[in-house]
């Protein structure tokens, strides 16, 4: 019997930024600072809506529009 826990690799393929036209490692990286980024922001932001609405949908929003994408495009392969 094996277990054990996989490490998780993103694939995103139709890409222009290298000549493969797919990228695996940004993306899984981007993944990986995407969660952590979550696990401190959405607490923080779920509190802050309590008392402002629209600055804790941003904050929750964050990893999502910036810290994905930031990470992933940075890194071209």
């Amino acid at each position: 019997m094996t277990g054990g826990i996989g490490i998780p690799v993103c694939v995103q393929c139709g890409t222009h930024s290298n000549p493969c036209r797919c990228k695996v490692v940004g993306p899984t990286v981007g993944l990986l600072a995407f969660t952590a980024a979550a696990i401190v922001e959405w607490p923080v932001g779920a509190l802050v809506y309590c008392f402002r609405h629209r600055k804790g949908r941003h904050i929750m929003a964050h990893p999502a529009t910036v810290v994905y994408p930031s990470v992933s495009n940075a890194i071209p392969i």
